[in-house]
């Protein structure tokens, strides 16, 4: 997981970025956001999305520009990018929820590959 701090850090991420990013809102104070935590972790290091996925966090105590950028609310959230737009977003401590959608936005992406091969 990348710790970004500044919306500047999180631009260089995201500017071409050939993998799905995950960008996990979070807030050390919240008792979800703690609980979900070492989950997000475990899934990004696992198998199925290390080299698929990159996942960032960002404190929105200590980034809150860019939480106020993307208009953050509620904590935590996971806003998922596909080369560099932002594609889905979810409010909420459900690790579950996160990995279909990124399951999700992983097949898209590879329909789009198959669909470009076949053309």
């Amino acid at each position: 997981m990348i710790p970004v701090e500044t919306k500047q850090e999180l631009d260089k991420v995201l500017q071409g970025a050939k993998k799905v990013v995950v960008v996990d809102f979070f807030a050390t104070w919240c008792g979800p956001c703690v609980c979900v935590a070492p989950k997000i972790e475990a899934m990004s290091k696992s198998d199925e999305f290390k080299h698929e996925v990159e996942f960032v966090k960002i404190d929105v105590d200590n980034s809150s520009d860019i939480a106020e950028h993307y208009a953050i609310h509620a904590m935590p959230t996971f806003i998922i990018f596909k080369e560099g737009e932002k594609v889905e977003e979810l409010v909420g401590a459900n690790d579950g929820k996160v990995k279909a959608v990124v399951n999700k936005v992983l097949n898209a992406m590879k329909e789009e590959k198959r669909k470009r091969k076949a053309d």
